[in-house]
């Protein structure tokens, strides 16, 4: 007796729920199932939640769809500031945690109806306060809890600051994907005369804390690895963290060599534009900046600077989160588009089969770099 394929069968009615911020990406990933499924121009997968608030600032969620059955994939941007709201008539900009409370109240809306839900929430709510070094609290680990406690069975992110956060929900889903092969791809594509290999092209890590990423940087391209350390002042905490007095740097000669610098996140962009320099002062060619996320806290003027006097060449970050049009216009910065390999994981997901492959792309990597260096 032959046995029967599941795997061509969904998992459920898929449903890509777009929160309020991730309209543009929600549009570019609904654009790829319809092509790979061969739906109609007029259908969609995108279901629109609607988040009304009252005068207070208090909100509730409303899905004007069934929820009964549905392989729901809620697409969530907790960092999208340029979403408002009006609160005793003043006008005031989303928070991460406005975001996640949202995010909660859809969740609540599907009423336990869905099949499944999966959370795709590309930078991690409170990534940062991932582990406890004084009497404080663990973000990161209460609101995976707090979600696996209201339903949700999977929960994929990018890059995460430290992805061993995901030992809080050890029974349950979380994947944590790299944007190696995009940032290279990308690389390729708007630097068409580098050079990848060992003589022309280095990787550097602003700290110790990103050498992870870097190694593996450094090995799918068989480049050289430096990496930096701060120094920091323990004594006093300032804006919330220790001030940085100095960058130490460890690692082999940069004269004469594009360097590729690595990081998860942009914030204030200050430790990175300071290797920069530190690095042209050695005699560095070029300088490419890899970050999954560019916050950009305190604005682009500093870059702005940094380029105008050939300290950094190009920075690279990714569409998961909210970019401003001013960032898209400037000269320095790519954006790197990951919304067709999103649209990949669901659509593997919804058909329940393995996205081991896709979280591994040292083929794709191998692939890709030795086509561009046989043309």
């Amino acid at each position: 007796m032959a046995k029967v394929d599941f795997k061509h069968t969904p998992y459920g009615d898929l449903a890509i729920i777009s929160m309020n911020g991730c309209d543009d990406i929600a549009s570019k990933v609904d654009y790829y199932l319809k092509q790979w499924r061969n739906a109609d121009e007029d259908e969609t997968y995108i279901v629109k939640p609607n988040c009304p608030r009252f005068g207070t600032g208090e909100a509730k969620a409303v899905l004007k769809h069934t929820a009964r059955g549905v392989d729901a994939y809620i697409l969530c941007d907790c960092f999208n500031y340029s979403v408002e709201y009006k609160m005793y008539g003043k006008t005031v900009p989303m928070s991460p945690d406005d975001h996640f409370q949202d995010l909660k109240r859809i969740i609540a809306a599907l009423g336990g109806k869905a099949r499944r839900i999966t959370v795709i929430m590309p930078m991690l709510y409170e990534g940062r306060q991932h582990r406890r070094t004084a009497r404080e609290s663990m973000d990161c680990a209460m609101a995976l809890q707090e979600l696996v406690a209201i339903g949700v069975k999977n929960i994929i992110t990018f890059d995460a600051h430290d992805p061993r956060v995901n030992n809080a929900i050890p029974l349950d889903g979380f994947d944590n994907v790299q944007a190696t092969y995009q940032m290279i791809k990308a690389l390729l594509k708007s630097v068409p005369d580098i050079k990848l290999d060992r003589e022309h092209t280095m990787i550097v890590s602003p700290d110790e804390g990103g050498m992870g990423r870097c190694i593996y940087y450094s090995s799918v391209l068989g480049l050289e690895l430096g990496m930096f350390y701060k120094r920091r002042n323990y004594s006093i905490i300032v804006n919330g963290k220790n001030p940085i007095e100095a960058h130490e740097f460890l690692g082999a000669d940069i004269k004469g060599k594009d360097l590729i610098l690595v990081d998860d996140m942009i914030s204030s962009g200050e430790s990175m534009l300071d290797i920069s320099a530190k690095l042209k002062e050695r005699g560095a060619k070029r300088i490419f900046i890899f970050s999954t996320f560019g916050l950009f806290v305190d604005g682009l003027d500093k870059f702005d600077e940094y380029y105008k006097n050939g300290l950094i060449d190009r920075v690279f970050t990714t569409n998961l989160i909210y970019q401003t049009p001013e960032l898209l216009s400037r000269e320095w910065y790519c954006s790197v588009n990951m919304s067709k390999y999103i649209a990949l994981l669901i659509e593997t997901l919804n058909y329940d089969n393995s996205i081991s492959k896709l979280l591994d792309p040292v083929d794709r990597i191998h692939k890709i770099v030795d086509e561009y260096k046989s043309k």
